[in-house]
């Protein structure tokens, strides 16, 4: 039998292997196909799961605001996960999944939880273009290749900024003044799988000057930086004179942010350029690993001064 740190230390490994565990619940029947799917979100971004405690309504809360609950002294506010996804819970909102995501916490409420399972990111497929509400940013094939049983991966920062918008969210970007320099000719090359993510992240790099190439998934950013060599080498350049800085997201589809980093920094025409990881997952055992991959830099979601900051260090680093 396994022990608790075994289990704490195999879980905390998985990043090292382009791999993640899911925990899988349910919100209800589908309107449309009138039966419940499966939907997962990344153990790593779950604090604890709870019964569902009594909520307290919050007068003028947006739709799918359920209200706030206290939580040994946190007040944290309650989202209905269902009603975000268009489902209808047969036996009503039984679970609340704390989550930390992007330097807050917050409660969504569903109607089961399901199990938790171990997948490598290449079973997890891109979404985007498939999903009508936008909410969904992948799709993990539970049993291998050809399963045909399904998850989907909501994305969290799509649904936060839908349901408890910032009052002001152009606002930091907008008061960013200073300017980040990279070699002319040369561009960041971002990835992240969040629709939102990605705008955000475009409007902070053009609020800092500098121009970039954006990815949908680490994967993606792969192959780019590898024909981008091809193509520079083929011209007597190398990558570096194309490619300033890599950005990435931790949690993407097919290629994580961690097999990115690793990919190129043990690939001897790419280990001098600067990676930045810039993810909503936090916490000391992430930034270890973004420590052991060989990342010159870690900024956690999304404050645009502080991500201008790790730029520039990193930029100056190299």
């Amino acid at each position: 039998m396994k022990t608790i740190q075994q289990e704490i230390d195999e879980r905390t490994n998985l990043t090292s292997s382009n791999k993640l565990e899911l925990l899988l619940f349910r919100l209800g029947e589908d309107p449309l196909l009138q039966r419940s799917e499966l939907f997962g979100i990344n153990v790593f971004k779950i604090r604890e799961i709870i019964p569902m405690p009594t909520i307290t309504a919050m007068a003028g809360s947006s739709p799918h605001k359920m209200g706030v609950v206290d939580l040994r002294g946190q007040i944290i506010p309650v989202i209905d996960l269902a009603g975000v996804a268009g489902c209808t819970p047969k036996t009503g909102l039984n679970i609340l999944l704390i989550t930390e995501y992007a330097r807050t916490t917050q409660a969504f409420a569903v109607e089961s939880v399901e199990d938790i399972v171990r997948l490598d990111w290449r079973q997890v497929m891109s979404a985007e273009g498939n999903s009508a509400s936008g909410i969904v940013t992948s799709i993990a094939r539970l049993d291998g290749e050809n399963s045909e049983r399904l998850a989907q991966v909501l994305d969290v920062e799509t649904i936060l900024q839908q349901v408890m918008p910032p009052a002001e969210p152009q606002a930091e970007v907008a008061k960013l003044e200073t300017q980040v320099q990279i070699r002319p000719g040369t561009v960041i090359l971002a990835a992240d799988d969040s629709l939102i993510a990605r705008t955000m992240i475009e409007q902070g790099l053009e609020a800092m000057g500098l121009p970039y190439l954006m990815c949908k998934n680490g994967k993606e950013a792969w192959d780019q930086l590898q024909a981008i060599a091809a193509r520079e080498e083929a011209e007597g350049k190398t990558v570096q004179d194309r490619i300033a800085l890599v950005l990435t997201d931790l949690e993407m589809p097919e290629m994580d942010g961690f097999t990115l980093t690793r990919n190129i920094k043990q690939d001897p025409r790419f280990s001098s350029i600067p990676v930045v990881i810039h993810s909503s997952l936090s916490g000391a055992t992430n930034e270890a690993h973004v420590r052991k991959v060989g990342a010159d830099g870690y900024v956690a979601k999304f404050a645009a001064e502080e991500l201008a900051a790790a730029l520039r260090h990193a930029l100056q680093g190299r």
